[in-house]
């Protein structure tokens, strides 16, 4: 008897991030990041996606990982560290929106950051950075505020 397992794919979509960037600050990120959102849903669920990045910090994609509701999305790390793990990414950055507009990490955030930072260090992964994006008042920044 044959036994058949399940294979786990990781799917790219050509040309959906521009090939030639590089990120190289958070503004950087939060652009790019911004450009490739439904605007249409930024101001009204909240949704995680990582950002995978190559050694030369170029985006190799983008995966949506969770959407929620208004204040709160799931966010299944063993899915994240499947996803980025399977796509061979030495660096990636966290992101989700507020649709609240709200800039400020909850209490939340700030411990599901924790959580994936210590992971990310087991894996020999680069975390370069956590955003929180909203629709009219920019970013928060986990590095450029010092929560790493």
């Amino acid at each position: 008897m044959k036994h058949s397992i399940a294979e786990i794919k990781v799917n790219y979509t050509p040309r959906k991030l521009k090939s030639n960037t590089k990120i190289t600050c958070s503004q950087k990120a939060y652009e790019v990041l911004l450009e490739s959102w439904d605007k249409g849903t930024l101001e009204l669920q909240e949704e995680f996606k990582i950002l995978l990045l190559n050694n030369s910090n170029e985006p190799l994609g983008l995966y949506a990982l969770s959407k929620g509701g208004i204040t709160c999305t799931p966010v299944d790390l063993k899915i994240m560290f499947g996803v980025i793990l399977k796509s061979a990414a030495t660096g990636f950055i966290s992101v989700h929106n507020h649709p609240s507009g709200k800039l400020r990490p909850s209490n939340q955030d700030l411990a599901l950051h924790k959580k994936v930072k210590k992971i990310a260090n087991f894996h020999e992964i680069n975390y370069l950075d956590n955003l929180i994006i909203t629709a009219k008042n920019g970013y928060y920044s986990f590095q450029d505020e010092g929560d790493f």
